[in-house]
């Protein structure tokens, strides 16, 4: 099975779509590669998914490597990509590659995300100096929730639908293998791919972009804490999960679990020699 890399989804553009999924841990990293998904972002919304943050600011790089390696454990074939958290790059360029290169040395990715187009142009071209392929990320930034007043939709006006073009032109001249396009309006996704010879992957950006993601988490229906117009689940696993767990309280509380199938017994010479032991322990 071919090993997927950065240079390989660069090839990709224009000769099919790109396949990408979130995922947090080793099932839902080895799941996604099973169903031979090109790229499996490990992303910071784990903060809200996996750790019940209200939103991203508060997760570590020690929660990201953390994560990023369990889902490495996972995953033979699929691109993984860390996903930078705030506070791990803005400050200063040596720490952004300092921590980017942490992504590559001490789990399996082989790529870095970061949000943010024109502040971080020179964060990117060190990043992939140093050797660590970089995945941009512009529109809809959650890192940069408290700027935009919430998870709001960007460039819906003539003048930040500009800017979002010449903010990709930029990213890719910085050096970027591909860049995630999240919540903006289709026609300017579909300009932004157009114009740009890396690939675009699209989250809320419409079908004209060169890839998808979307959520493990979301696809399978298991997180309803909110659920964002852009996501489609293909499946309600959520209700079916409370239906297993209730029906497993059921079983325990009534007596029927375990049953004669989920238990072993001991050989019955052996059971005979074990009550005669606790005998002559009783009786000294």
């Amino acid at each position: 099975m071919k090993k997927i890399t950065a240079p390989v989804i660069k090839d990709l553009k224009g000769q099919r779509k790109i396949t990408t999924i979130t995922a947090y841990d080793y099932s839902s990293g080895q799941i996604a590669d099973s169903a031979e998904v090109d790229m499996i972002l490990v992303g910071d919304s784990l903060g809200m998914v996996i750790l019940g943050y209200e939103d991203t600011l508060s997760v570590t790089m020690e929660d990201m490597l953390h994560h990023t390696a369990a889902v490495s454990r996972g995953v033979s074939r699929a691109l993984i990509i860390g996903d930078m958290p705030f506070m791990s790059y803005q400050p200063s360029v040596t720490m952004a590659v300092e921590n980017a290169g942490k992504f590559l040395s001490k789990t399996s990715a082989r790529a870095v995300k970061l949000e943010g187009g024109f502040p971080f142009l020179k964060h990117v071209e060190a990043i992939v100096n140093s050797g660590v392929p970089v995945q941009g990320h512009i529109g809809l930034t959650p890192q940069h929730v408290a700027r935009f007043g919430g998870f709001k939709g960007q460039g819906k006006n003539a003048r930040s639908a500009a800017a979002l073009v010449d903010e990709a032109i930029a990213l890719e001249a910085a050096g970027c293998f591909s860049i995630v396009l999240e919540a903006i309006p289709s026609e300017v996704a579909r300009e932004i791919t157009e114009r740009i010879s890396i690939p675009t992957i699209g989250i809320g950006a419409g079908p004209d972009t060169d890839g998808q993601v979307l959520v493990y988490h979301d696809i399978l229906g298991l997180f309803d804490k909110f659920t964002p117009k852009f996501v489609k689940k293909f499946a309600a696993l959520r209700g079916e999960s409370i239906s297993a767990v209730s029906s497993y309280c059921e079983e325990v509380l009534s007596g029927t679990f375990p049953g004669r199938d989920y238990f072993t017994s001991m050989d019955a010479e052996e059971l005979k020699i074990f009550t005669t032991l606790l005998m002559e322990k009783d009786n000294s």
